[in-house]
């Protein structure tokens, strides 16, 4: 699990190839992982289909040359109402992310728990 603040982006579907981007780049260097599940369904389209979204073709060619890394590649719709663990760190992601705003710094977290630096849900 982990947790960066991202500069704006065009769209928040941007927002999302990006993430995915970057967690499988770190999952290279800390993790064996070869699943991986987002609440966002349009996210799985571009990944399985990538040629049917043009206007993503520079974002999507990144992920088709992290998805060589892995073997066993898999992405899944995992509902966020099913996913607690998701739903906190994109609440706090988005808190870090408006606070570095104010700082004008980057933040970056990877770790398999939830620090207790990190705001719980009902702070943020």
């Amino acid at each position: 699990m982990g947790t960066r603040n991202f500069p704006r982006r065009e769209s928040a579907l941007h927002s999302e190839v990006e993430a995915l981007g970057w967690t499988m780049e770190n999952m290279l260097q800390h993790s064996t992982c070869q699943s991986f599940g987002t609440d966002c369904k349009e996210l799985i389209a571009m990944v399985k289909d990538p040629q049917a979204w043009p206007s993503f073709a520079t974002e999507l060619e990144r992920i088709e040359t992290l998805h060589i890394c892995f073997p066993d590649f898999n992405i899944t719709h995992v509902p966020r109402a099913r996913n607690q663990t998701a739903d906190f760190l994109a609440k706090t992601a988005n808190f870090l992310a408006k606070t570095a705003r104010s700082f004008h710094m980057e933040l970056h977290f990877i770790g398999r728990s939830i620090p207790i630096w990190l705001p719980r849900p009902s702070q943020v």
